[in-house]
């Protein structure tokens, strides 16, 4: 049996203006890279946010459409995901690196995210975007989908992710974000599964999404559920 302890993510530097209190109860922050949402600017200073917490950092890379926050198919090759991939990483890698602090992990975001979980071909490209700059990170993926494969096939460490706000399929994919009662934002509701999703054997971290409407206030509570259900609340960075 598994020691009962979780990581809990959170998607920031996205100006959805809630970084500075999800920092206060997240252990993992996800920071956009600059191309579907955030700038150097906010980069850095989500940085400082998260070392400031003893939050871990992570990079979030996006598809380069800010219209749609990365939220679109953009149909690239394998090839130029790749290059997507390790130039956002690279970028806040360096960023980091100047504020004394060392990336722990990398969750694409939006629909590099969710394509990757059935595509392997757009999954090994990301591995390979990761791997070329730093194989240590982890990456985060759904389970069981080709996104965990393709990190395990690039030596990359990987934590299998769910998700507190969002509605699933009977599959275990996500339902879109196009199709009613896709994102969960009543907190009832949420923390009336958060324990269960925690205890699955199969789960290394949850995330709760920086835009969801009320973020901060539902990570607050959903870390006093797990703690209180005697689930440690930790990075993967802490032993």
């Amino acid at each position: 049996m598994r020691a009962m302890r979780i990581d809990l993510n959170a998607d920031v530097g996205e100006g959805c203006a809630q970084d500075a209190a999800l920092m206060r109860c997240i252990t993992s922050a996800n920071i956009a890279c600059g191309l579907h949402a955030g700038d150097p600017s906010v980069m850095r200073n989500t940085v400082l946010l998260a070392r400031e917490h003893g939050v871990a950092v992570g990079a979030h890379p996006g598809f380069a459409d800010r219209e749609h926050f990365g939220r679109r198919d953009l149909h690239l090759p394998p090839g130029e995901i790749t290059d997507l991939v390790a130039r956002q990483v690279d970028a806040l890698a360096a960023i980091a690196a100047a504020a004394g602090v060392r990336l722990q992990h990398v969750k694409p975001h939006g629909a590099l995210y969710n394509i990757a979980v059935r595509d392997r071909r757009v999954a090994d490209a990301i591995g390979r975007g990761i791997e070329s700059v730093d194989p240590s990170l982890i990456l985060f993926g759904l389970p069981e989908s080709e996104l965990i494969a393709a990190g395990k096939v690039a030596g990359l460490r990987t934590g299998r992710e769910a998700f507190a706000d969002r509605a699933y399929r009977p599959d275990g994919t996500l339902v879109p974000r196009s199709e009613p009662g896709a994102v969960i934002s009543d907190p009832e509701e949420v923390l009336a599964r958060v324990v269960g999703l925690a205890q699955r054997p199969n789960v290394d971290t949850i995330c709760v999404h920086g835009d969801t409407p009320g973020a901060a206030d539902l990570a607050l509570q959903i870390r006093a559920a797990l703690e209180a259900a005697d689930i440690e609340v930790k990075n993967f960075s802490v032993p």
